[in-house]
């Protein structure tokens, strides 16, 4: 399974975009621009030294439109951080670059694994030419990746000290032992025991990797593709202890060089990266691919030489940056995809300027969990569960999507992504519906009435009915806010918000501590990504609400072990069934995302599933210094 990936909705503010407007403030950012290169210059900048007749650096810039976590691959558990450690560190298998639907290739594997017969024994052979990046860890010897090392990096996962969202992930894989080896450290309330064997995980020699599973698995090799997946050398991270998120060290096409906390990541050139060229499988009428692969094929990776990533968490400046030339590709924020992509074709002011851009429905949705703990929102009884379905009926998506996301999503009626196993367009059910009547109709029938006369609905004993929702102190947070409350106010339902910065926000999500709180979720090839977040032992992790249901949890169960077919898609029908009835979370919608890169960036293309391509792209540092 690709990381499952907890991107926030609420994410940037937004800002008029009338000409009159854009041109003031491409003016006003271009003095800032000027500004911040004199002071550079003066303060002797923080790029490395060039002589004159040197190349100059391939600097691949982006931004995010929110803070990191950290950087260790057993902890992260949000979009950006996997973002940077996709490229730091590497899995088995990867996704190819260009192929669309996606292909599965080796990476730090050999060759594609071998299975049994009952896909329960998975054996997995590995390059001999890959090495850690250099690490004061190593002693100055430089490291070469065994297969002891991956039956240490699945151990980690598994260490309940480590505290990983990833946990419940890596539990469903069922491999033999590992389960059980963490219930002793949670029993003996002892440290975990890395060096007990298991039989689920075997370092059969040097570079053979044998995995075995409790039942069957068809779909595993899917499952070790990500940078939440990448292997660990044990010394580094006994080396550094508490501080792994902070000094990453890893196999990939980069390392980290600077990290100012929700603010810039810097990554360099791993200069020990073995010798890995382009190479890729576009579909056979794909004639953008391969007009990509006839230029870049066999050139070698990565092709820039660093990547500056900048913490942008308004869309105006966001915007006018990239406009400025100052990053090189866009994930257009909602608010000016319809500027840039109206109709879902790119603007003619863009494309002037040889700006390439895409549109697409990505595997992402949008969804509002209710805390399954909560006394107020959450249980399992008749009332409940109508308060909640009631809450989902009174929302009004389709403004949302019309107001502050341009038009650019789909309806969502389940919370498994499209573009994924398991998705069905013509899936219809409560969950896309809007229907305030309906809505107060079921909170009058569980008691849920206005009893002293004030407006506000009290609960069936009479207690007063108070929700909060967690949001964070942007302009566009408060958009989709303002629409909560209005929705809520029209069936009586009182609703307050807790404002927060997104990482504080995570962690007390994990605590249990949040009523509600709106996410996005970026889902792998299978749509058992989306069901993760109502499975019930991944509650505290990726199952925010806290859900937990055997039947549903059995369900869960049958699609992890069935083959792809008419039966495995039938209990895909039976577990969005399950959610919509019990709701614990309601999902908004599908995102339709707009991509942009600059002229001077060749070889950029969005991936589908995971997020790396840093190295797959080139820059022409000429071109991009002739533009600006």
């Amino acid at each position: 399974m690709k990381p499952a990936c907890l991107r926030c909705e609420y994410g940037a503010p937004r800002a008029e975009h009338e000409p009159e407007s854009l041109g003031i403030g491409i003016v006003s950012l271009q003095r800032w621009v000027l500004l911040g290169a004199l002071l550079a210059a003066l303060l002797g900048g923080t790029a490395r030294a060039q002589t004159p007749t040197a190349p100059p650096l391939k600097t691949l810039r982006i931004a995010f439109s929110a803070a990191e976590t950290g950087f260790d691959p057993a902890r992260a558990g949000d979009n950006y951080s996997h973002a940077i450690t996709s490229h730091i560190f590497e899995s088995l298998y990867r996704y190819d670059h260009l192929a669309r639907p996606m292909k599965i290739r080796p990476l730090v594997a050999a060759e594609m694994p071998e299975a049994t017969a009952d896909f329960r024994t998975w054996t997995i052979r590995l390059r001999r030419d890959v090495y850690f990046a250099d690490d004061p860890a190593f002693k100055g010897v430089r490291r070469q990746m065994v297969a002891q090392d991956w039956v240490y990096t699945f151990k980690r996962y598994a260490d309940p000290a480590v505290k990983s969202p990833h946990w419940s992930e890596i539990e469903s894989m069922g491999i033999t032992g590992l389960a059980a080896l963490r219930q002793r450290a949670l029993d003996g309330k002892k440290p975990f025991e890395y060096d007990r064997p298991i039989e689920g995980l075997r370092a059969l020699d040097a570079h053979t990797l044998q995995i075995r599973v409790d039942v069957t698995r068809p779909r595993l090799a899917e499952d070790l593709i990500g940078g939440f997946r990448g292997v660990l050398a044990r010394e580094v991270v006994e080396a550094h202890g508490d501080r792994i998120a902070e000094h990453p060290v890893g196999t990939g096409p980069f390392r980290l060089a600077s990290w100012r906390r929700s603010s810039q990541i810097v990554l360099e050139r791993n200069p020990g990266f073995r010798e890995v060229r382009f190479d890729a499988e576009p579909a056979p009428d794909d004639a953008e691919g391969h007009a990509m692969l006839a230029r870049l094929k066999g050139r070698r990776l990565p092709m820039v030489d660093r990547v500056e990533v900048s913490i942008v968490d308004a869309d105006q400046p966001l915007w006018l940056s990239f406009l400025q030339g100052d990053f090189d590709t866009l994930e257009v924020p909602p608010t000016y995809a319809p500027l840039a992509m109206p109709g879902g074709q790119l603007a003619p002011f863009l494309a002037r300027r040889g700006v390439i851009g895409q549109e697409a429905l990505t595997p992402t949705v949008s969804y509002l969990f209710f805390n399954m703990k909560d006394p107020t929102i959450g249980g399992y009884t008749p009332e409940q569960v109508a308060l909640r379905r009631a809450i989902s009926l009174a929302m009004d998506v389709p403004r949302r999507i019309a107001l502050v996301r341009g038009g650019k999503a789909r309806i969502a009626h389940s919370g498994i992504s499209a573009m994924t196993k398991g998705y069905d367009p013509d899936f219809r059910s409560e969950m896309g519906d809007y229907d305030p009547v309906r809505a107060r109709a079921l909170l009058d029938l569980y008691g849920f009435v206005d009893r002293n006369g004030d407006g506000w609905r009290e609960r069936p004993d009479g207690s007063p009915l108070r929700l909060r929702q967690a949001t964070q102190p942007d302009e566009l947070s408060r958009q989709y806010d303002e629409l909560m409350k209005r929705d809520m106010d029209a069936v009586g339902l009182r609703i307050g918000f807790d404002a927060a910065q997104w990482p504080e926000q995570l962690k007390a999500s994990r605590a249990g501590t949040l009523m509600m709180w709106s996410l996005g979720w970026g889902s792998g090839p299978d749509g058992l990504n989306g069901l993760v977040r109502l499975h019930g032992p991944a509650a505290g992790g990726f199952n925010a609400s806290r859900f937990s249901l055997p039947a549903f949890d059995a369900v869960y169960e049958r699609l992890l072990a069935l083959p792809d077919g008419a039966e495995r898609q039938a209990q895909f029908v039976q577990a969005q069934r399950l959610s919509v009835a019990y709701m614990p979370e309601k999902v908004l919608f599908h995102r339709v995302a707009s991509f942009l890169a600059q002229p001077w960036v060749d070889g950029y293309r969005p991936p589908v599933f995971g997020e790396d391509w840093y190295h797959w792209v080139d820059i022409d540092e000429a071109a991009r210094a002739a533009a600006r």
